[in-house]
């Protein structure tokens, strides 16, 4: 791999990885303002997503586990495709109907960082990662194919678990 695109993909892992990691301390920990794990999981059940509790922990761990893997490329493609579904269930959920713009709340933020999730998913860490210098290659694409089932197969069913949920409160 050159030097360029090794560097590059540090700089992109670095600032995304770190980016998405703190959002989920937030959310963990209640670190930098952040609402801690009840105040999450509040947020989970106002979004009617059931159950909310474990459905927060896992949220918040993809965030911070998820970024916590891409900034070390580690174990890739696991941590951007664990960030990028989290980050589809955050656009249906949470951002879509407010718009675009994160400054009203909408989802360009959660896309940015699903897109370029989904961009070191399916480039890899480059030299310059745990991956690399532990000589660590999982198979491919069979290792992508089936992380990304499960991973977007979670957020299908996180998705779906909501809708369910309205179903019953329209029929009740």
């Amino acid at each position: 791999m050159t030097f360029g695109l090794s560097l590059g993909l540090l700089v992109l892992r670095l600032g995304v990885g770190i980016t998405i990691a703190a959002h989920g301390a937030q959310k963990l920990f209640g670190w930098w303002g952040g609402p801690g794990l009840d105040g999450f999981t509040a947020t989970t059940e106002k979004l009617q997503l059931r159950p909310a509790r474990p459905l927060a922990i896992m949220a918040a761990l993809a965030e911070f586990g998820g970024g916590a893997l891409i900034v070390l490329g580690l174990l890739s493609p696991i941590g951007p495709l664990v960030v990028a579904a989290n980050m589809l269930v955050a656009i249906v959920t949470a951002h879509l109907a407010r718009g675009f713009w994160s400054s009203a709340g909408g989802y360009e933020f959660a896309l940015l960082i699903l897109s370029a999730s989904l961009a070191l998913s399916l480039t890899g860490p480059g030299g310059y990662s745990l991956d690399a210098a532990a000589g660590l290659t999982l198979p491919e694409p069979v290792t992508w194919i089936v992380v990304a089932v499960v991973c977007f197969g979670g957020a299908a069913g996180t998705l779906l678990s909501r809708r369910v949920r309205r179903r019953r409160l329209e029929l009740g």
